[in-house]
């Protein structure tokens, strides 16, 4: 991590832990938003290329809920991407060869922590992606994916090609609670579970996890969607996690009293995500895998499993061919 701008150890997956053993995940630190003279601006088409960038990894949950919501709202023109390498090196994200990321060569910076030093030179905390920069100011506006969604969504509106609005106000209330019921039992309960230091918080979380679960099977048993019958933010927030838990969380997380594909309803409705083109287009299995298996201190061996066969994988393979 930075400590006062200089990276001061190699990176390591438990960000902070409470005196239970529970992992801690760190705030983020970059909160701003895009002014509305901006947006009308690239609106104008006033900036000969795209003014902000976004820097994703595909392993990660949080980044590819940003990706998600760029292609849903047809934002590819005004946000250009950048991805990093799935295996999380000593210095953290970084741009390399692994296939569909970013060449070294095609960036100014080589690791992500980079752009939070240009951003506050003595930056303390956690390099992570999503990060949305302002390449006129050369500098961070947003790192939290959260955020990066409503932007998305409500800043940037008026360049959206589609009638779709992911957090529409009539339904921003119970949006907002179906976030909060599934944020730290199952988006992050996974984290912590996985990187839980003692068994009690192992426990905890797992069970957690799985009350969720049970929960939204229950959910998605009567209902396609997330909340109000259509398409919203909540459900790439869901899917984000259910498409990477039976691939690394169900093993490597140590979240195996099931996977999702014992669950009927919930296979379903993954499979109805999936075809979607922005769902599907933003899923890459093999940065999923060969990411969350670097992990060294939980994979100490580094092999990536062969498997799992997967009956949504014919809906990817499809995209391929």
């Amino acid at each position: 991590m930075l400590v006062n701008g200089v990276w001061e150890k190699r990176w390591d997956p438990v960000q902070k832990q409470d005196k239970q053993g529970r992992f801690l995940r760190q705030s983020s630190a970059f909160r701003e938003r895009i002014p509305a003279d901006v947006v009308a601006h690239m609106a104008a088409g006033a900036y000969s290329e795209p003014r902000f960038h976004l820097y994703v990894a595909y392993i990660c949950p949080w980044a590819t809920r940003t990706l998600i919501a760029r292609s849903l709202l047809g934002l590819e023109q005004h946000i250009s991407v950048s991805v990093v390498e799935p295996q999380l090196s000593d210095y953290g994200w970084r741009f390399g060869g692994y296939p569909e990321s970013t060449p070294e060569t095609d960036e100014t910076v080589k690791y992500i922590h980079q752009l939070y030093t240009q951003t506050d030179a003595g930056y303390t905390g956690r390099a992570t992606v999503p990060v949305l920069w302002d390449k006129q100011k050369a500098a961070i506006v947003n790192n939290e994916s959260a955020d990066i969604l409503r932007i998305f969504n409500d800043d940037l509106k008026a360049l959206h090609t589609t009638e779709l609005d992911l957090s529409p106000a009539a339904l921003l209330p119970e949006t907002d609670a179906f976030n909060d019921s599934i944020y730290h039992s199952l988006n992050n309960g996974v984290y912590r579970a996985g990187f839980a230091q003692s068994e009690a918080a192992y426990r905890e979380a797992f069970d957690e996890v799985f009350t969720t679960l049970d929960r939204l099977e229950a959910h998605f048993s009567a209902n396609g969607f997330a909340v109000g019958g259509q398409l919203t933010e909540s459900d790439i927030r869901l899917f984000v996690t259910l498409i990477r838990f039976d691939l690394a969380y169900h093993g490597l997380f140590k979240t195996n009293l099931k996977r999702i594909t014992d669950y009927p309803a919930l296979s379903d409705y993954l499979e109805r995500l999936l075809q979607i083109p922005a769902f599907r287009d933003n899923t890459k299995v093999d940065h999923i895998k060969a990411g969350y298996y670097s992990i060294q201190a939980l994979n100490p061996t580094g092999i990536v499993p062969a498997g799992p066969e997967l009956p949504w994988f014919r809906l990817l393979e499809e995209e391929e061919v």
